[in-house]
């Protein structure tokens, strides 16, 4: 277990974490939840020994391995995604060659009742497990199975690392962590990058997880379907829940209800002691009885009010100019990168007013759309015009990364505001939740989800009429998502808005344009309003059903017979391939046992082995059909 006592972090004048005693056991499931800058970050950063608190100690033990997926990761260039998937295993070459090591050390030894000796009996046995987990003969085949679960084609795996964005590159160390198996995963914001699809099968990998994971994240419901245990970070305190986020939230609730109660009660009884020595006090005959009531009400345990965090964001977007009828007007829009055909002679059009949202897989086009409206990427072929007086505002999936780290957050907003708002540009930055020296700090200290708000605020500091928000809500904390929501249902002018999070599209526009084989699709209503049509429960099954063919122009809907037919064929392979692992690996073992070879089991167990060995390849072909035909 990782052991964490008396931990304290300061930074400026801001205390983050308070002498905080924590103990994370090796099959826990946390979710790690708190406002932006709360300390999330800092803690597994501490964790995973990459900062140092000012005091304190964290311990874990000695032989125990670690991964830690967080935003600033960087792969080395010139491997393809297969050749850096399986440099996970290098770790267990050189694992395995420690284990020969100390075989050979055990040999020698004959100090049999020794500290040192019980120390390497552990040694071996912890390293031998982790190597029986982890290695093994299918490791190719893992990390294919892996890489396509995170939404790797077939013909991915022999690119190099190079040709990817940032995000898809995180996906590759996500991959390499997940076949490593540490005996601690951390994680820190690890579905800002993954589509719908991804996210699903990285659920239902992270469940059966055999290890300890730790998870930040603002996806509600990916918490609740992994986490077993809600660790809230708020003022410098911890708190601690044996549940998922939703219901931990619930006790959250109880608990402060509760707190305050005592809190009131004891209040009464105090000010009715108080009232009552006053009035013994005031008598020569009861000055004994009062001086002693006063000792009682001394000695009592005060009930105190945990500390709350009530800062809260307060954004709101100024009135739209009114603009022409036509907002923006698309026809036989067809966007080609080289050969990557990704959208084939689309029409779209908004009016004054509008309010849509894109959605649909990853590298359908929702994105490319919106660049190719607000003029931040040519289209291969047809027309884009804007409408009469359209003032755009774009906030892309990457905004905050544009921002100049070497600036202070005055500079940045000064950059952006027009000469009339420079006199109140520490006051909207206080609305930010930015207040005194805050505005003097530079960008490249603030976090993630920092940077998300000063990038939200240099968007509102000239008049929009048409809003184009693209995945808006990574990096913002649950509360802060809220906030962005009630700001934009209030908002006047035209809305496009791309994003997976069904909780904030709900209720937050009128038309829903579904990205599928390079074609748009067009349907009346908001979110439920267009899940509901396809009789489906959630985003997650709509971007499941949603199959990408790559040749046909004219798309085919798969009723919901079939989509659920082939999620249970896809279920039915991952669990016997599963199946056929283990039983694989246990053969393994009683092959790697002595006197094997040459035994009366060794030609039963080969002809086991083989076996399992062509159903477990046939298994596999089955499992990557049935996700093919899915995705």
């Amino acid at each position: 277990m990782i052991s964490i006592t008396n931990i304290y972090v300061q930074y400026g004048e801001r205390i983050v974490l308070n002498n905080i005693n924590l103990t994370i056991g090796g099959r826990d499931k946390v979710g790690l939840v708190g406002r932006n800058g709360a300390g999330k970050s800092t803690l597994l950063k501490l964790i995973a020994g990459t900062e140092e608190a000012q005091s304190g100690n964290i311990a874990r033990p000695a032989h125990s391995t670690l991964a830690f997926l967080h935003q600033d990761l960087l792969l080395p260039k010139g491997k393809t995604v297969i050749e850096e998937a399986m440099s996970a295993f290098e770790e267990i070459k050189q694992m395995e060659a420690r284990l020969e090591a100390l075989n050979e050390e055990l040999a020698e030894r004959t100090d049999y009742e020794s500290d040192s000796y019980h120390d390497l009996l552990v040694e071996i046995g912890d390293i031998s497990e982790h190597v029986h987990l982890v290695g093994g003969a299918t490791a190719e085949a893992d990390a294919i199975k892996i890489l396509a679960g995170l939404g790797f084609k077939q013909s991915d795996m022999h690119r190099l690392t190079d040709e990817f964005s940032g995000g898809w590159q995180m996906r590759v160390e996500l991959a390499k962590m997940l076949l490593r198996q540490p005996d601690y995963l951390l994680l820190d914001e690890p579905t800002n990058h993954l589509d719908i699809e991804s996210i699903l099968w990285l659920e239902n990998f992270l469940e059966s997880y055999p290890g300890s994971i730790i998870i930040i994240s603002h996806d509600k419901q990916f918490l609740d379907n992994i986490t077993k245990r809600t660790i809230e970070i708020e003022l410098g305190k911890i708190f601690d829940y044996k549940a998922n986020y939703s219901k931990a939230m619930e006790m959250r609730t109880e608990r402060r209800e509760l707190q305050q109660n005592a809190y009131v009660n004891q209040q009464k009884v105090i000010s009715q002691k108080e009232k009552t020595i006053n009035r013994f006090m005031a008598k020569a005959t009861k000055t004994t009885m009062a001086q002693s009531m006063q000792k009682q009400l001394d000695k009592m345990e005060r009930v105190e009010m945990d500390d709350e965090d009530t800062s809260m964001m307060r954004l709101n977007f100024q009135p739209s100019p009114r603009s022409g009828q036509i907002v923006v007007e698309g026809e036989l829009v067809q966007k080609k990168f080289d050969q990557l055909l990704v959208l084939d002679g689309v029409d779209f059009k908004m009016d004054r007013g509008d309010r849509v949202a894109f959605v649909g897989q990853n590298g359908q086009g929702k994105t490319t759309l919106a660049k190719i409206l607000v003029g931040k990427e040519p289209a291969t072929g047809g027309v884009v015009n804007l409408g009469h007086n359209v003032m755009l505002g774009y906030y892309a999936q990457n905004q905050a990364d544009s921002l100049d780290p070497k600036k202070t957050l005055l500079e940045t907003m000064e950059d952006h505001a027009p000469p009339e708002l420079r006199s109140k540009l520490r006051n909207i930055l206080g609305s930010f939740m930015f207040s005194g020296e805050d505005v003097d700090k530079k960008v490249f200290v603030l976090s993630g989800g920092e940077r998300a708000r000063l990038a939200m605020a240099c968007l509102l500091l000239r008049p929009i009429n048409l809003l184009i928000l693209d995945e808006p809500t990574n990096h913002l904390d649950i509360k802060a998502k809220e906030v962005l929501k009630k700001a934009v249902m209030e908002y006047d002018g035209s809305l496009i808005v791309v994003s997976h999070d069904r909780d904030f599209l709900a209720g937050l526009t009128s038309r829903t344009v579904e990205f599928r084989d390079h074609k748009l699709y067009e349907h009346i209503g908001d979110v439920n309003a267009f899940l509901e049509k396809r009789a489906l429960d959630n985003m997650r099954m709509v971007e499941m059903s949603t199959k990408t063919t790559g040749s046909s122009t004219e798309a085919k809907p798969r009723n919901d017979a079939e989509t659920k037919a082939l999620q249970r064929n896809l279920q039915a392979a991952e669990k016997r391939i599963a199946e056929l692992e283990n039983e694989i690996k246990k053969l393994e073992f009683k092959m790697a046992e002595d006197g094997f070879f040459g035994s009366p089991l060794q030609e039963k167990v080969m002809k086991q082995y083989n076996d399992l060995k062509k159903e477990l390849d046939d298994k596999m072909m089955e499992w990557e059909l049935a996700l093919e035909a899915i995705g």
